[in-house]
C-alpha cells in the first residue's frame, strides 16, 4: 500500500532475486565505503530506475502514466557523523566527491550531487530539523543518460537516506511526493512519474501512476511476451538545454492549454495543464483530439500571436506561462504538443484495459498501441532522434510486437514487447543490425541490452 513506509529488511536477499550477485555487489560498496570513511556502514538505501512502458510526457500534463520499476537500481551506503557534514563519494571514478554543511548548502547547478542535495532538501522541507551529518558512498547499476530515471533515483534514494538516518517517518507516497517537488531545484518541471514509481513499486507488477491527488494501482502484465531495453547509446539528460528540449514541452502544453482555454471563455490564468482544460470542458480524451485540431494551427506560434491571443504583454507571457528557462523562446508548437498527450493519454487507458481483459490478440494490440506512441513522440512531441527511430524500426524488424523510446527521449533508451519464446532470437538479430555495426556500441552491448521484469521499489537494509 502506498500508505505504508518504505520496506526495511535486514539483508539485500530480502530484494534481489540473484542472491549471489547482489552479494559481490554489496561487498564492493561496503569495502569503498570502509576505504573512504575509515569504518563500515550502518545501513543501506535502494532506490530503482524506471521504464515507461507507455504514456510518455503526459505526467506533468496532469495524465496517468504506465511505469514498472527496474531490477537496477541506486545504493547508497550510510553511516552518521557529528561533523554535520553530507559527504558524498561514488564507487565510479566519474564522479568527484563532494561535501557540503547538511543544513546550508545550496543547490546551484545539475552535477550529480545535486541530485542527492535535492533528496536531502525534500526532508528538511518535510520538517527534518537539525539532521544529522552523513557520509554516503553511492554505487548505481541504472544507465545513466538513457532515459531510465537513474537522476530519479538518485533523489529518491537520497530522500530515503536522510529520513531513515534522521528517524523521520513518511510513508511511500509522501516520500514520493516530497522528492518530486524538490526535483525541480534543479531545473526540471517534471511531472512525479519516476519519483512515484521508484517509491511505490511492487515487485512482479506494473503501476498505472494517477495524479492529483497521487495514487498508484497494480496492473498485471500479459503472459507470453517480456520487456526489453535497449539503449540507443546516445546520451541525454532531461537537465541538457532544458529550454530547447524537455522545459520547451512544458510551457507549450501549457500554452496550448491556456489558449483553449480561453477560447471557450475559462478563466485561463488558472489553467496550467492540458488536463485542466479537459476538465473545464468536460469532454473526453478522443473529443479533445478533436478540439485541437479544430481550434490550433498546426504552424509554430510565435511569441506575438501567443500574446495577442492571450490578451497579455510580452512580460506577462513570462510570469503567467513561461519559467526561466523558456523565457526567451521564439516560437510553440502548440497543435502538435497538444496532439500528442491527448492521444497519448487515451493509449494509456487503452494499455490498462488490455492488459486487464487479456483476449487472444491482447499482445498484438499491445504492441499497436506501443507503436502509436512512438510515432506521435517522434513526429508530434518531436522527443525522438535519429538513433532512436533506427532502434525501434530494428526492433519491430527483429520480432517485437512493439517498440517505442521510454523516457524524455532525444536519445537514451526504447522498450520493446517481445514474445518471450523468440527472445534469444530476438536478441541476437537487434545485436547484428545495431550494435555490431560500430565499435562503441559493440563494446557497450552487454549493458545496453536486456530483458527485465517489475522490480520493488525503496528499502532500506538496516544492518543495526
Amino acid at each position: 500500500m502506498s500508505e505504508n513506509p518504505p520496506a526495511v529488511y535486514k539483508t539485500p536477499n530480502d530484494i534481489y532475486l540473484d542472491i549471489e550477485a547482489s552479494n559481490i555487489r554489496f561487498e564492493k560498496i561496503k569495502d569503498a565505503f570502509i576505504n573512504k570513511y575509515g569504518h563500515p556502514p550502518k545501513f543501506y538505501a535502494r532506490a530503482p530506475g524506471r521504464v515507461n512502458i507507455i504514456g510518455e510526457h503526459v505526467d506533468y500534463c496532469g495524465y496517468a502514466v504506465f511505469p514498472m520499476a527496474l531490477e537496477q537500481d541506486i545504493v547508497f551506503a550510510v553511516s552518521t557523523n557529528e561533523s554535520s557534514s553530507y559527504k558524498m563519494a561514488n564507487t565510479s571514478d566519474r564522479f568527484l566527491d563532494y561535501d557540503c554543511n547538511v543544513e546550508t548548502f545550496q543547490i546551484t547547478g545539475n552535477q550529480w550531487y545535486h541530485y542527492l542535495l535535492c533528496g536531502h532538501q525534500a526532508l528538511l522541507d518535510e520538517g527534518v530539523k537539525k539532521p544529522v551529518g552523513m557520509n554516503v558512498m553511492v554505487d548505481g547499476i541504472v544507465p545513466t543518460s538513457a532515459g531510465l530515471s537513474s537522476s530519479s533515483a538518485l533523489v529518491c534514494c537520497s530522500g530515503l537516506a536522510t529520513m531513515f538516518a534522521n528517524g523521520k517517518s513518511l510513508s511511500k507516497l509522501e516520500l514520493a511526493q516530497a522528492c518530486t517537488r524538490c526535483e525541480k531545484y534543479v531545473g526540471i518541471e517534471g511531472g512525479g512519474m519516476d519519483q512515484a514509481i521508484s517509491c511505490l513499486a511492487d515487485k512482479g507488477t506494473a503501476k498505472l501512476i494517477e495524479f492529483n491527488p497521487l495514487k498508484a494501482t497494480a496492473v498485471p502484465l500479459p503472459d507470453g511476451a517480456s520487456f526489453v531495453i535497449a539503449n540507443s547509446l546516445r546520451e541525454m539528460t532531461k537537465s541538457e538545454n532544458p529550454g530547447e528540449y524537455y522545459n520547451k514541452r512544458v510551457s507549450e502544453c501549457r500554452l496550448a492549454a491556456q489558449i483553449l482555454s480561453k477560447r471557450f471563455g475559462h478563466e485561463w490564468r488558472k489553467t496550467r495543464k492540458l488536463v485542466d482544460t479537459q476538465n473545464v470542458l468536460g469532454k473526453s480524451l478522443s473529443e479533445m483530439e478533436t478540439i485541437v485540431e479544430n481550434e490550433l494551427h498546426e504552424e509554430a506560434y510565435t511569441r506575438e500571436e501567443v500574446c495577442k491571443e492571450l490578451q497579455i504583454s510580452d512580460e506577462e507571457l513570462i510570469k503567467e506561462c513561461l519559467n526561466p528557462t523558456t523565457a526567451t523562446v521564439q516560437t510553440f508548437k502548440l497543435y502538435h504538443r497538444a496532439k500528442h498527450v491527448y492521444s497519448e493519454a487515451n493509449r494509456v487507458w487503452t494499455f490498462k484495459k488490455i492488459c486487464e481483459e487479456k483476449n487472444d490478440n491482447s499482445l498484438a494490440v499491445l504492441g499497436d498501441l506501443m507503436n502509436a506512441s512512438q510515432e506521435s513522440c517522434s513526429k508530434d512531441y518531436e522527443c525522438s532522434c535519429v538513433e532512436l527511430d533506427e532502434l525501434t524500426k530494428i526492433c519491430r524488424e527483429s520480432g517485437a510486437l512493439g517498440s517505442r523510446l521510454t523516457g524524455a527521449g532525444w536519445g537514451g533508451c526504447t522498450v520493446s514487447l517481445v514474445p518471450s519464446a523468440i527472445i534469444d532470437t530476438f536478441m541476437t538479430k537487434v545485436k547484428a543490425l545495431y550494435y555490431e555495426t560500430n565499435e562503441r556500441r559493440r563494446d557497450r552491448v552487454t549493458e545496453a541490452l536486456f530483458a527485465t521484469k517489475p522490480g520493488p521499489g525503496v528499502a532500506v537494509i538496516d544492518l543495526a
